[in-house]
Order: C-alpha cells, then sequence, then structure tokens
C-alpha cells in the first residue's frame, strides 16, 4: 500500500533539497552579507552618513555607476548583434569566435587590465593612435568603460543567445514573404522574446561593472574625484584600517546592486505578461 501512496523518485525529496540549498545559500551568500551589514552598525547613524557622502565617496560612486551604465548599454547593442552573428551566420572560423566570447570569464582581471592598459595607453598600439586626435583612453573615465565592456560583453551575448537559437524562423520568412520590411519585421516578431535575456544581461553587466575592480585599476589612473572607482576607494580604506567605513561603502554598492537587480526582475516580469497576452 506504501509504494501505491508514494511515487518512486530518483532525486532526493523535496525537504532534503530544500535543506541542502538553504544551508548552501546561508553559508555562500546571507551570512556574509550580514556580516557586511553588522560591520557597519559599528558607526554611529551621523558617521555613516558622513562617510558615504563625502565628496570623494560620491565621485567614486559617479564614476562606478555612469562608467558601468555606458558600457552595459554599449553591450547591450554590440552585444545583440554578436549573438545574432553566432546564430544566423555560418563562416569560417565561427567556432574560435564563439568561444573568445568566454575569454573575459576565464582571463584573470588584473591581466585584462594590464593588456588593456598596454594597448589603450599614450604609448600602445592604439592609444599613440588616438593621442594625436585628441581622443585620450588610459587613465580617463572612457578607459574605464572600455575595460568594462571588455568584462561584460558575455553576459549579454551568453543570455541572448540561446533564446536566438530556440526562435523559429519560420515566421520571420513568413513576414518578409508578406511585404513587410526586414526591421519591421525584427521589431514586431523577434524583439519581443528577446527583451528578457537583453535585460537580464543588461542587468548582469552593470552589476558586475559596479562591482569591478581587476581589469579596472592599471586603466582608470585611479585619480581621487576624476577617474576613482568605488572599489578601489573600499580597497584604501582597508589598507587604512578603517574597516568600518570600508564596509559602509560596500553596503551602499550592495544596496545599488539589489535595487538594479529588482527593477530589471520587474520589468522582465511585466514584459512576459505583455508578451502572454499578445
Amino acid at each position: 500500500m506504501a509504494t501505491l501512496r508514494k511515487k518512486d523518485r530518483v532525486l532526493p525529496g523535496f525537504r532534503l533539497t530544500l535543506g541542502f540549498s538553504v544551508t548552501y545559500l546561508s553559508l555562500i551568500v546571507l551570512i556574509p552579507l550580514a556580516a557586511l551589514v553588522i560591520k557597519t552598525t559599528e558607526l554611529s547613524l551621523s558617521e555613516f552618513w558622513d562617510t558615504i557622502t563625502n565628496a570623494r565617496v560620491v565621485a567614486s560612486y559617479r564614476v562606478s555607476l555612469l562608467t558601468s551604465l555606458a558600457a552595459a548599454l554599449v553591450n547591450l547593442v554590440f552585444g545583440l548583434l554578436l549573438a545574432w552573428v553566432l546564430v544566423r551566420y555560418k563562416f569560417p572560423g565561427k567556432k574560435i569566435i564563439d568561444g573568445l566570447v568566454d575569454l573575459p570569464f576565464a582571463l584573470p582581471t588584473a591581466v585584462a587590465g594590464i593588456a588593456l592598459t598596454t594597448i589603450y595607453g599614450p604609448n600602445g598600439w592604439v592609444g599613440s593612435v588616438l593621442e594625436p586626435l585628441g581622443i585620450k583612453v588610459a587613465y580617463t573615465p572612457l578607459g574605464i568603460t572600455v575595460a568594462l565592456i571588455f568584462i561584460g560583453v558575455p553576459f549579454v551575448v551568453r543570455t541572448v543567445q540561446p533564446v536566438l537559437q530556440d526562435l523559429e524562423s519560420d515566421m520571420e520568412e513568413a513576414s518578409v514573404t508578406l511585404g513587410a520590411y526586414r526591421w519591421r519585421t525584427f521589431r514586431k516578431i523577434i524583439l519581443p522574446d528577446l527583451i528578457p535575456p537583453l535585460l537580464t544581461g543588461f542587468a548582469l553587466a552593470f552589476a558586475r561593472g559596479i562591482g569591478e575592480y581587476g581589469s579596472v585599476v592599471f586603466i582608470s589612473g585611479n585619480m581621487p574625484l576624476k577617474t576613482e572607482i568605488a572599489p578601489l576607494l573600499i580597497i584604501t580604506k582597508l589598507e587604512q584600517y578603517e574597516y568600518s567605513q570600508a564596509t559602509a561603502i560596500a553596503l551602499v554598492l550592495l544596496i545599488m546592486s539589489f535595487v538594479l537587480l529588482l527593477l530589471i526582475n520587474i520589468l522582465q516580469r511585466w514584459s512576459n505578461r505583455r508578451l502572454k497576452s499578445a
């Protein structure tokens, strides 16, 4: 009778898997974040406010946010184009290019930062060409944006690529056959299905850019109030043994990233509901 009431399962049951999931999530995510918040409480409310509103700290937030936003927007466009080419066309070296997309994931960020600084520096291959034109990349916010574009493009490509592979081309061909222009076909048929993965890729690239350190620290120049990023300021506070101030700055970055991801999730649900109701 027991075998009739209970179905056999190959995988562990709900309680066991839930227990492992909660334990893993607590050890890896929740406990470190809780420690961050607790450490910040060593500061009084006025000290906390003075720390996060300091002119140097606010400038570092501005640099991190604006460069991350610019890089994520660039990756939103060119990441989509790259994913489209990899999915829809066949050409020699396609697998090599597809593998190179993941290079920023595998390459140590410090190595990427040194390489970008060498290329875009005043004496670099690209920097020496741009410098006479009045375009300075290294040691400017533009250089930070370039570094964040480099480390963020895989997030957009790898979130859009599977969706493009699953899309049927029959509806596109039918639309073109009926006389619709290619742009109209893309906007009305393809783009609605790509909005959720594009938002996901944008959010991941943006959030990664806000907290990026290794690939940016070399090319930024680290000039306070100009090109100093918030993660570098956190490291500076730690080196000065100002742990409470460092955690206060980090807590603000954490809240920014959380709010960003929350807004993106809300937009994704809204776009999914529109697609289902359409």
